[in-house]
């Protein structure tokens, strides 16, 4: 799985918290040897797509994510409308997974036992030195707890952005507050120890391509990962 809501943190977790006076699109594409999501390995090397338009504030986007090396993993596409004002953000993600409860991996198929889409809702605030993101599946096909029910499947997450010797650091502590087969917790359990470094490299006086490197360690699962990517952007 992953993470869509990259979009709308980017408007919180950016240095401007005043909404922006026009309409703006984004096109970009990662390219990365490993998709960590929330200290959970998700798939192999890949290529992320996302297209967003968002204005004042509010935003829609849209994300995915596409094995390049290995033909058995899971495609996913995920939609996220967002709103964002000063520094609270709220959202709703439509994650959509090429398997789950479908055998066909049919993209509009809703049936509440029946479907590959997963609903989640998300709200944040950024207080400047660090942001918390709390976030929690409320339809579609979420993981079981310990009674066999549904989850309700939730994530906790701070991240602190710090700049070190001219790279830009951010470093993440995820928690997951109970059991849910969706992250493979019996209870409260840190899954997500990220620390991630992102630097621009120059290609003209007008196009650089943003390097990224980030080392995860899930604590619960007791597995540990490091993830190289770079982002194509016009």
């Amino acid at each position: 799985m992953k993470k869509i809501v990259l979009f709308a943190m980017g408007l919180v977790l950016g240095s401007t918290a005043l909404a922006q006076e026009k309409v703006e699109t984004t096109i970009a594409a990662d390219f990365v040897n490993e998709y960590i999501w929330r200290g959970l390995k998700s798939g192999d090397v890949a290529v992320q797509p996302t297209l967003g338009v968002g204005y004042k504030g509010l935003s829609l986007t849209a994300w995915g994510s596409y094995g390049l090396s290995n033909k058995d993993d899971v495609k996913e596409m995920d939609l996220t409308l967002a709103y964002t004002i000063g520094g609270l953000n709220i959202g709703i993600t439509d994650y959509w997974f090429s398997e789950g409860l479908d055998p066909d991996g049919r993209y509009f198929k809703y049936g509440a036992h029946s479907t590959n889409h997963l609903f989640e809702a998300n709200i944040g605030y950024d207080f400047g030195p660090v942001a918390l993101q709390w976030y929690t599946n409320f339809a579609g096909n979420d993981g079981q707890n310990k009674d066999g029910k549904r989850a309700y499947s939730s994530y906790l997450e701070a991240s602190v952005p710090f700049r070190l010797a001219t790279v830009d650091w951010t470093g993440t502590v995820g928690a997951v507050p109970y059991a849910t087969t969706t992250y493979g917790t019996n209870g409260f359990a840190v899954t997500n120890l990220s620390l991630r470094a992102t630097k621009d490299i120059r290609v003209t006086d007008s196009f650089s391509i943003p390097i990224f490197g980030q080392l995860t360690a899930n604590p619960c699962s007791q597995k540990a990962y490091l993830v190289l990517g770079f982002t194509l952007q016009p």
